[in-house]
């Protein structure tokens, strides 16, 4: 375990009962963006085989959404990373990716699909980490645009792809 990670800290696959505490994680993790208690309820069952939950003792500390994309069954998409602000600044965001890639689930995925806006830079930092830590490379493409698929509500997304690697 990484010795900036205190011991009592444990990964789990989410539960239907998790979505109430993801929520709140979410709402209290700015600049994510919130959806509905119903929608992390869906995450943590429907994608909870390729999803993660960590706990420091009872308190939800980080949590991380990501299903098999049906189009693509060897790309794994990242869709939310949320990290506790007591958390942040040990790996933590890095740490429940690879634990996701270790679970059988997890292994027709050779690359990584996330989605991050260009001003993101803890986004961009994390996932530059993780892509040295998996030994692979990493490319950009224009993907979501501000004003044609957000209508200025929205910052633009770039999609971000991490790979191919082998899984840890």
């Amino acid at each position: 375990m990484n010795s900036d990670i205190s011991d009592s800290i444990r990964f789990t696959q989410p539960e239907l009962k998790d979505g109430l505490a993801v929520t709140d994680l979410i709402q209290n993790s700015p600049p994510l963006d919130l959806n509905s208690s119903y929608c992390y309820m869906l995450c943590c069952s429907l994608w909870a085989e390729t999803s993660v939950c960590t706990w420091d003792g009872d308190k939800l500390i980080g949590f991380v959404s990501a299903f098999i994309r049906p189009d693509q069954p060897e790309a794994l998409f990242i869709w939310q990373v949320a990290v506790h602000e007591s958390a942040r600044g040990k790996q933590l965001a890095k740490r429940m990716i690879l634990e996701i890639l270790k679970r059988p689930s997890s292994q027709p995925a050779t690359v990584l699909h996330t989605t991050i806006s260009p001003d993101n830079t803890a986004s961009w930092r994390m996932f530059a980490g993780l892509t040295r830590a998996l030994e692979c490379e990493s490319r950009t493409f224009d993907f979501l645009d501000k004003e044609l698929h957000f209508h200025g509500l929205h910052e633009s997304e770039e999609l971000l792809e991490i790979g191919p690697f082998r899984h840890p």
